[in-house]
C-alpha cells in the first residue's frame, strides 16, 4: 500500500538560490509528492531558518495535514533548526 492510499500525506522540501544582477535571493519550496505541486514557498534575500519556516507555514495553512505527515529534506541547518522541527511537531 502506497503513502497517500493508506492516507499519509508525503512532502519533500529544498531551497535553490535565484542569481540577480547585483546577488542572490533563495526560494524555499514544499512540494506534495503525490500531486507534484508546490503547496508552500518562501523567497528572501537570507538563506536561514526563517526562510524555510515561512515557507512550511504557508503549506500547512494550505493543506492542513494530518498527523502522520511525512516531511522530507536534505537536513541542512535550516530544517533541523529548533524553530523548524516544533513547527513539524504542532502538526
Amino acid at each position: 500500500m502506497s503513502a497517500r492510499e493508506s492516507g499519509v500525506q508525503v512532502w519533500v522540501t529544498d531551497i535553490t538560490y535565484i542569481r540577480l544582477p547585483h546577488n542572490f535571493c533563495y526560494l524555499a519550496a514544499i512540494l506534495d509528492a503525490f500531486s507534484r505541486r508546490c503547496i508552500g514557498r518562501h523567497l528572501s534575500r537570507d538563506i536561514d531558518t526563517h526562510l524555510s519556516k515561512a515557507a512550511l507555514e504557508k503549506a500547512i495553512l494550505l493543506r492542513q495535514p494530518p498527523s502522520g505527515l511525512i516531511h522530507h529534506s536534505d537536513r541542512e541547518v535550516q530544517y533541523a533548526s529548533m524553530l523548524y522541527t516544533h513547527c513539524l511537531e504542532q502538526i
